[in-house]
């Protein structure tokens, strides 16, 4: 975030691979903010703004949620990442948009984010308020990332920021909304689809 430039043009000149970047940058983020919010959870509960009171959270409520909401991130990631792609293609069919260009573009740039989730834990802060600061430093620093990585076309550059940065706002948006509307108190995961396959599988 300090040094965007100079970060980039290293990640540039490595160029790791699509399985690197997954299993060395994306999921430790997944990871170590999950488990951090889990022992928030287990340890101090969450706030509840309707009902005025912090809410305590099972063992089996806390791993069925950080399971699924690590599962959202992974899948919601993977997919901008192709979203990116795609768009690159459609702004100009160079051959520097590639699947593992964009992707790490994808993960790199919403390391803020993830940086900023690291205050989850704390019963009093609001999962919007997190996400707000993390995705607003996660553009700032794709600003920096993107032409780097994808090498677009200088005239095509600032519109392929702006698309992407579009898609990022409403997919981690999205992705924060549903989370936090259980953390809240405002949904009940237990009877979603997603919530009954994880208890299930973890009953079996």
């Amino acid at each position: 975030m300090f040094d965007g430039a100079a970060a980039w043009d290293r990640i540039a000149l490595q160029m790791p691979g699509l399985a690197r970047v997954f299993c060395l940058r994306l999921l430790p983020m997944v990871i170590l903010t999950a488990a951090l919010e889990g022992l928030g959870l287990a340890h101090w509960g969450k706030w509840q703004p309707d009902f005025r009171h912090y809410r305590f959270f099972s063992q089996n409520q806390i791993i069925s949620y950080e399971l699924a909401q690590s599962l959202l991130n992974l899948v919601m990631i993977l997919l901008c990442g192709w979203l990116l792609q795609v768009m690159g293609r459609t702004f100009h069919g160079r051959d520097t948009y590639t699947y593992t260009r964009s992707f790490t573009t994808v993960v790199c740039s919403l390391s803020p984010m993830f940086l900023l989730r690291l205050l989850d834990p704390f019963p009093g802060m609001s999962p919007y308020i997190t996400w707000s600061l993390g995705i607003v430093l996660s553009i700032w620093v794709l600003y920096d990332g993107l032409p780097r990585l994808l090498l677009p076309d200088p005239t095509h550059a600032f519109g392929l920021y702006l698309s992407c940065a579009f898609v990022l706002v409403l997919a981690t948006g999205s992705v924060r909304i549903f989370t936090a509307l259980y953390l809240q108190g405002s949904a009940s995961f237990a009877h979603s689809a997603l919530g009954r396959g994880i208890i299930e599988l973890m009953g079996n």
